[in-house]
């Protein structure tokens, strides 16, 4: 749990993913197209991956990828993501966790 919470804090945007989870790769497409430069945490390419997914899933997320954490605070999943940038609140949840200049 403190490393994720350690990563967590590592950048304005910090997402833990699977690299052959096409969701995960959904979510980091939409962050690199708003011009987010996210941190990313591949968890079946860490060694220390199956542990942090515990973790994840111990704060809630659920599935545990992709999981994304914007200013330091858990946002959730896919589902999350994607109705927040349909209702217009990601961008300015970006803008002020420092993650885009728009």
């Amino acid at each position: 749990m403190d490393r994720v919470s350690k990563l967590a804090q590592q950048k304005a945007v910090v997402i833990f993913s699977k690299s052959t989870c096409c969701m995960c790769h959904a979510i980091k497409t939409l962050f690199y197209e708003l011009g987010v430069s996210p941190a990313i945490h591949e968890l079946d390419e860490d060694p220390r991956g199956r542990e942090m997914e515990r973790a994840l899933l111990s704060l809630g997320v659920s599935p545990s990828v992709p999981a994304v954490f914007i200013g330091g605070r858990l946002v959730d999943s896919t589902n999350t993501i994607m109705s927040l940038h349909l209702n217009g609140s990601l961008v300015p949840m970006l803008k002020a966790a420092g993650a885009i200049w728009l």
